[in-house]
């Protein structure tokens, strides 16, 4: 036993308010991992809500699991005693059922180590019907489950709303062999099931097919809650252990209407869906009970049809507002007071790409006047810093693209500073600039990512450029981060054996020597027209003929077409 671990779990659960789970005895127990600290945890609105679905239930307990941090983690290791839960210090082990929660692919280099804690063996074929079934839901559940698929004994295919009940009540109705309640379960909606799925590989290492056993569908449909204003979503708990400790979470919509044809989150949560004021105004009233901020979430924030209403009303009511977007193609007065007065003293803006040729190519609908127009807004209202989003390494970038990003920061840089210099102060501009990552279930994931010489080269350029002009900064994701997350995001099953190896410390170069694995083999090769994706096991509700031709007209700089009212053929529309 280790008294200096209870303890800090004690003292966590202490300083907790909202949502609980129950006691032990007669029903099912639910062991729910976050893949990283506690700290990240609690600021991941889906794994709150998770937690609260599963509790709310009569017959089901869920208590909770992390990382632990690095200083717990070396308390684990010296005392040898067994990664246990936040509310009652049951193991691990103990439970019926362990489901991640994951939806970052670089948190997969923690399972290793949570599943050496929990005493429970990483590959699924070397786990009996003595250890928990193994469930993933998250993001990463839906975008490419593949790369764990050795690992997870089922993935959770899309929200949770519509997949927990009836897979709860199938757990119930328990089995004596594992894989006879395994072959039950891919009946159900949503559910995948690894092992029943053969995998064959072409000489050239891509797939040549994915065969299902008898039972299990050929591809698993997503699944989606119809009407979101049946739930609610808001941070069921609250802690000041977050990093967004000041505010109370509360989703306001999901999905996206804007085709940004880069983006993973815009495509997998089709169709836009959003709650009504109505609905929201209780969740915010529950929240100002708590805090005084009140966090507006969703994929596009600033595009709920009543968006100025709902930030009055936090306003009315002593609140004050937080939003993840905005709309700056839209971007108004109205809103950027509701921000002022709500003490942000930063906002940001999301340009992604800095000439109007891969503005047009990622479908991003806007142009450099509606972008200066909105920083300079910002400035006019009297928000002192500004922070601008972009994408390095898109499809047929050339280094007239780059020249054209910092003539278009240089633009903003001076319409910012002149109107800062009436109010008497000088704010910060700073450059988030990432490496464009081409994800799975987008029209651009048939790109090829540039390579590890090539984005360095492209970032001193930039950094070279932004460092001489004052009040402007510039910062960088690492580049060897974002090759293994696209790795991650874009492997099939051989790629989960690299885990291991890197949450032991190697480098993604070295566990790939070790596997014998080339990584540009899934990060820097264009993709076949028809190549088969490890994916594609999934049926993410847009048609692969839809995203294809986006491609196309990616590549051609061409729009996407709107659909009429009522489409239900691309498979965009919902």
């Amino acid at each position: 036993m280790s008294r200096k671990l209870l303890d800090k779990a004690r003292g966590r659960l202490a300083a907790e308010t909202g949502c609980t789970s129950g006691p032990w005895g007669g029903r099912l127990s639910i062991a729910l991992v976050y893949p990283n600290t506690y700290r990240q945890a609690m600021s991941n609105l889906g794994f709150l809500s998770v937690y609260q679905q599963l509790n709310a239930r009569a017959d089901t307990l869920c208590e909770r699991f992390f990382l632990p941090d690095s200083e717990d983690l070396s308390e684990h290791r010296k005392t040898g005693y067994p990664l246990f839960s936040l509310e009652s210090g049951t193991f691990l082990g103990d439970f019926d059922v362990v489901a991640f929660s994951i939806c970052f692919e670089n948190d997969y280099l923690n399972l290793p180590t949570i599943f050496e804690l929990a005493r429970i063996p990483l590959l699924a074929s070397d786990r009996g019907d003595r250890f928990p079934l193994v469930l993933c839901g998250g993001v990463c559940a839906f975008l490419n489950p593949e790369p764990l698929a050795q690992i997870m004994d089922l993935f959770a295919v899309g929200e949770a709303e519509p997949i927990l009940p009836p897979l709860v009540d199938a757990l119930h109705e328990r089995s004596e062999s594992r894989q006879t309640l395994l072959r039950c379960l891919a009946s159900l909606p949503g559910i995948y099931i690894p092992s029943l799925y053969t995998v064959h590989y072409a000489e050239d290492g891509t797939i040549a097919s994915s065969d299902a056993q008898e039972g299990a569908p050929s591809r698993v449909a997503r699944q989606w809650l119809r009407q979101i204003d049946e739930v609610s979503t808001r941070s069921f708990i609250l802690t000041e252990e977050t990093e967004f400790s000041g505010m109370a979470l509360t989703e306001v919509s999901r999905g996206c209407s804007r085709g940004c044809r880069f983006c993973a989150a815009g495509y997998l949560y089709l169709p836009p869906r959003e709650r009504s004021l109505e609905r929201l105004s209780a969740d915010i009233d529950e929240g100002l009970c708590h805090r005084r901020k009140i966090g507006l979430v969703g994929a596009a924030v600033s595009d709920h049809s009543e968006i100025g209403a709902l930030g009055a009303y936090i306003l009315d009511h002593g609140g004050e507002v937080s939003v993840s977007s905005l709309r700056l193609d839209a971007l108004e007065a109205d809103e950027v007071r509701i921000l002022k007065a709500s003490g942000h003293r930063t906002v940001a803006l999301a340009p992604e790409a800095g000439s109007q040729r891969l503005r047009d190519l990622i479908n991003k609908g806007i142009d450099a006047a509606q972008i200066i127009r909105a920083a300079n807004l910002l400035a006019e209202e009297g928000i002192l810093n500004l922070k601008l989003y972009f994408l390095i390494g898109l499809p047929t970038e050339t280094d007239d693209d780059l020249k054209e990003m910092l003539d278009l920061t240089k633009q903003i840089r001076e319409g910012w500073l002149a109107r800062q210099k009436t109010l008497g102060r000088l704010g910060t501009i700073s450059l988030s600039v990432n490496p464009f990552i081409p994800k799975p279930f987008t029209p651009l994931q048939w790109a090829a990512m540039p390579s590890e010489k090539e984005l360095k080269r492209k970032m001193n350029s930039l950094r070279s450029e932004i460092g001489r002009l004052p009040n402007t900064e510039i910062h960088f994701e690492s580049v060897r981060s974002a090759l293994l997350q696209a790795l991650l995001s874009r492997g099939d099953r051989r790629t989960g054996a690299l885990l291991p190896h890197l949450a032991r410390g190697l480098n993604m170069a070295a566990a790939c020597r070790e596997e014998g694995i080339d990584s540009s083999f899934y990060i820097h090769r264009e993709r076949d027209e028809n190549e088969i994706f490890p994916w594609e096991v999934l049926d993410s509700g847009v048609s692969r003929q839809h995203l294809r031709q986006e491609y196309r007209r990616a590549l051609a700089g061409l729009p996407t077409p709107r659909c009429a009212p009522g489409c239900r053929r691309c498979g965009v529309c919902g």
